[in-house]
């Protein structure tokens, strides 16, 4: 009963023999291989248009990366609170863009309109004190499993570029959104008026399989100097490819992150109706926020379920758990099994 991360899953079977298969022979390094130029048109078709994708190591180094791309001298970075580039990077993009990250509130770990507009009344063009904003940044999912929909980030979008900022979208769980909410990815991103996403293969079934995929090919022109730099272009970029290619391949990404998704929303159901926890979020992919009694959540513990506690943050000003209670996050993955999540409902009851 193993719900502390998608992180912890290993990779899908199709992933598996795709780099197997990509292990032999000689063939172009640093992305000059067919296979690579494949997958870039493997992204093209994904998005429903021309795209300029970058392959990377990890989620942190593509979400430092995309956003350094837009650096400017003393940029502010606006996101929400409890973003991942906020709590979770150790300020890798502070490290690679130069820039502030400026946290916002936002009740369910969602960013708002309102909230940047609000932000962006401190800074004046004539005033050099607090920096110049240069993004916004939100999370799909976001860390409290919350998708945005595709007229939430257009809210958001617009209200970026009224400023005259472009929207980045950290896409750990882009796929487990994309699925979720039963939309195109090119409707939750350049449609919806993203600029730049990290798109996260890891968490959905690949092994360090990230990329950072621009909407305008033109504004990547620096880009590929800004990877080279991080140390982060691909020498084997076949390896890479490899993976995406049977990925992305006849919808086997939103495959797995239906299952993934399926797993979660089983595990939901057992919360809501046990008279020993409720939902803290209500979940639209596969993360599930839950407040347990902490007696009930040592106890599970005792009986092999894995499982992290959580910060109490960022949920809303209603959100109120008791002193002998804890929000636990339970993260499924398309490894999960019907079983894991039977034994765990019925324990947790």
């Amino acid at each position: 009963m193993n719900f502390a991360s998608d992180n912890w899953a290993g990779v899908s079977d199709r992933v598996r023999d795709g780099l197997a298969a990509a292990g032999s022979g000689m063939v172009p390094a640093y992305g000059g291989d067919e296979l690579t130029r494949a997958v870039e048109a493997q992204f093209n078709e994904v998005f429903e248009g021309e795209v300029a994708v970058f392959f990377v190591a990890t989620g942190t180094a593509a979400n430092a990366l995309a956003l350094a791309a837009f650096a400017k001298p003393g940029g502010v970075v606006l996101c929400h609170e409890g973003a991942h580039i906020v709590d979770d990077e150790a300020g890798a993009p502070e490290f690679q863009a130069g820039c502030r990250v400026q946290g916002l509130p936002g009740a369910n770990g969602k960013l708002t309109p309102a909230a940047i507009e609000k932000a962006l009344q401190r800074f004046s063009p004539a005033a050099v004190y607090h920096g110049q904003p240069m993004a916004v940044s939100i999370s799909q999912l976001t860390e409290l499993g919350t998708a945005y929909k595709p007229e939430d980030v257009a809210a958001i979008a617009e209200a970026a570029h009224a400023a005259g900022l472009p929207l980045h979208m950290d896409g750990a769980r882009f796929v487990a959104a994309v699925a979720g909410l039963g939309v195109s990815a090119a409707d939750i991103t350049w449609r919806a008026g993203v600029d730049v996403l990290s798109f996260g293969g890891t968490k959905g079934g690949c092994w360090a399989a990230e990329a950072v995929v621009f909407f305008d090919p033109a504004r990547a022109a620096e880009f590929p100097y800004l990877r080279k730099r991080a140390g982060h272009l691909f020498s084997k970029s076949r390896f890479v490819a490899a993976q995406f290619a049977a990925y992305l391949g006849d919808g086997h990404w939103l495959e797995l992150a239906g299952t993934a998704n399926a797993r979660a929303q089983h595990l939901a159901d057992g919360v809501r109706h046990s008279r020993h926890a409720w939902l803290a979020v209500p979940p639209d992919a596969n993360e599930v926020f839950a407040v347990i009694p902490k007696e009930r959540a040592a106890a599970l513990r005792a009986l092999g379920a894995v499982f992290h506690d959580w910060p109490q943050t960022g949920i809303g000003a209603d959100f109120h758990a008791g002193e002998d209670e804890v929000l636990v996050r339970l993260v499924t993955s398309f490894a999960t099994t019907e079983e894991e999540v039977v034994r765990f409902v019925e324990l947790l009851r």
